[in-house]
């Protein structure tokens, strides 16, 4: 794949002083590398094209002079030996070389990895010497990356993601003005809601068999699992599947709304209506969504913010196209976010997915707040609560 004119100028603009170069060939430094990581990732979305990032590691981290030649050597050897149209750069400075090879037609995975080992490991055979050639730690990874959640749950890919876990003093700060203000307000809410939260417990408990909570296994930012609290609001030993195959249909685009009151007046909304699963007490916990409560104990631990997506269920995530992923790693679940203070279960999955995305983007403990003083409202008028 050739880069646009407009790509290769900006990678040439961040070219870093201390890279090296050969010919019109350049070696990007960390910082550019790694935007055009995140670059390519975008381009993915759109053209559904996957590439692969393969990552050399030298293993030994001293700055010794010796090491310094053989990282040269590496260098040299992946400039001789890949296409003029694949991009070479730091993934790590000075220690982990990558090469990204993009807009690949993907049949067989396994067959292109055999292939650009061997390709690769010929090339550093011929350049380097059998003690460097046997320090040096090669790993592939593809985009869009496999999510195969079970419920043990396993993180994304995250060396994919480095835009998103680099270290920024003025990001950290934010992070933990956020964190305060999700620790500060859990507290209080749970302190204050006392008195009602052992009222529901005990409506839950004399109404329905079964426990007080539900638990159930979602993912978290960087699709790393996390056990998930709300009050128990349908019978237990419910058939899953009726709601599993409505949202994979939601995501899909191919969801009807469903009446959103009895008489079949209104809107609708995307989700289940009248489901015979629920229970008396907890169809009023969902329609008032104090089911969501205990989901404040999930923010004091830091699974979860006061504001954010909310945590999607592993076979949700299993269904997403590649662009949705996002909206699990940018930033944690929420109890609240833009799409309940934007008219939540009123607005298809792919508009939930842009606002999340909004919020990722913009976020900060001003907007946080102000959400937070949105959120009554919406719970009050109870806009695509069910």
């Amino acid at each position: 794949m050739t880069l646009p004119h407009s790509v290769h100028e900006a990678t040439r603009r961040s070219f870093v002083p201390h890279a090296s170069s050969d010919g019109e060939r350049i070696v990007l430094g960390e910082d550019a590398f790694r935007r055009m990581i995140s670059i390519e990732r975008k381009r993915t979305e759109r053209s559904r094209k996957p590439f692969l990032l393969m990552l050399l590691d030298k293993g030994n981290r001293n700055g010794s002079e010796k090491n310094g030649k053989a990282l040269n050597h590496i260098v040299s050897a992946l400039l001789a030996g890949t296409r003029e149209t694949d991009v070479i750069g730091w993934y790590q400075d000075r220690h982990t070389v990558g090469v990204m090879f993009t807009d690949l037609v993907v049949e067989d995975k396994s067959s292109i990895l055999s292939t650009m080992l061997t390709r690769v490991s010929t090339t550093l055979r011929d350049n380097l010497t059998f003690e460097q050639f046997n320090q040096i730690s090669i790993s592939f990874h593809f985009f869009p990356d496999d999510w195969d959640h079970d419920a043990s749950g396993r993180p994304s890919n995250s060396t994919l993601y480095p835009d998103l876990s680099r270290n920024n003093t003025n990001r950290q700060l934010l992070s933990g003005i956020k964190r305060m203000i999700d620790i500060v307000g859990s507290i209080l809410a749970l302190i204050i809601g006392a008195p009602l939260l052992l009222i529901i417990a005990l409506a839950i408990k004399t109404t329905s068999r079964g426990p007080i909570f539900f638990r159930q296994q979602r993912i978290g930012q960087y699709g790393k699992c996390f056990t998930f609290l709300k009050f128990r609001s349908m019978h237990v030993n419910n058939d899953p599947s009726v709601h599993q195959e409505y949202v994979t249909k939601l995501i899909a685009g191919q969801a009807e709304r469903k009446p959103a009151n009895g008489n079949g007046n209104g809107n609708g909304v995307y989700k289940l209506t009248n489901d015979k699963r629920v229970t008396r007490v907890g169809a009023f916990l969902r329609r008032t969504s104090l089911d969501e409560v205990p989901q404040f104990l999930n923010v004091l631990k830091g699974d979860m913010s006061l504001v954010g997506p909310r945590p999607a269920i592993p076979y949700e995530v299993a269904a997403y196209q590649t662009w949705h992923r996002r909206r699990v790693l940018e930033v944690k679940p929420g109890i609240t976010g833009l799409w309940q203070v934007n008219g939540r279960s009123r607005v298809t999955f792919d508009d939930m997915v842009r606002l999340d995305l909004r919020y990722a983007r913009a976020w900060s403990p001003w907007m946080d707040i102000k959400i937070l003083l949105r959120t009554p409202r919406a719970v009050m008028l109870g806009e695509g609560a069910h």
